[in-house]
């Protein structure tokens, strides 16, 4: 799926090119412009109905100039993921923000909410699940603040390493902190 295809005048595309000295195929990032020959889409209907549209890709032999390639032939996956890197990072900034607004939601209604004359944030029940998703949150956030410093110093490879770690403990921890949410807010 490749959404804003329709309204983007090229595509950053990773196509493979043929290695002259060994015969081997090896990847290469390339700029395919909207009116290449070659380049289509296709939407695909979704049961999501949402403002940008989702699209199938078609390249039937598409064929493209030199300046197309971005960058050097031999690195194209380094660049896409060096690329990749701060989408990763912000993704990850947004799942920890989203997790903290639940979370911050759900602690002030355990604070005020009274059952037996007591708060019900004072049982464990309701408390423990909300400080192991506060964990789960901050320790996410500092590998997200790991990525984005090596990223901030120019190391790629440690700042993929570190982004994709912290996307995916930023996703998991803003599931179980929004889950926990629902839960001690019990439908109100």
């Amino acid at each position: 799926f490749v959404s804003g295809v329709d309204i983007a005048d090229a595509t950053l595309i990773v196509g493979r090119t043929e290695d002259a000295r060994s015969g081997k195929l090896k990847p290469c990032l390339f700029i395919v412009p909207r009116d290449a020959e070659g380049f289509g889409r296709n939407q695909i209907d979704m049961e999501l109905h949402a403002p940008e549209k989702q699209f199938e890709l078609v390249l039937d032999d598409v064929r493209l100039p030199a300046e197309a390639l971005v960058g050097d032939e031999d690195a194209g996956l380094l660049q896409l993921f060096a690329g990749l890197n701060p989408e990763r990072i912000m993704t990850a900034a947004f799942g920890i923000g989203m997790g903290r607004f639940a979370l911050g939601k759900a602690v002030e209604y355990a604070r005020t909410r009274q059952v037996w004359k007591a708060p019900i944030g004072s049982h464990q029940a309701i408390a423990h699940p909300l400080a192991t998703a506060h964990i789960d949150l901050e320790l996410s956030r500092l590998m997200m603040q790991k990525a984005a410093r090596l990223y901030d110093d120019g190391d790629d490879i440690g700042a993929g390493e570190a982004a994709n770690m912290a996307k995916y403990a930023a996703g998991e921890a803003c599931v179980k902190a929004v889950d926990q949410a629902v839960h001690t807010l019990g439908g109100n």
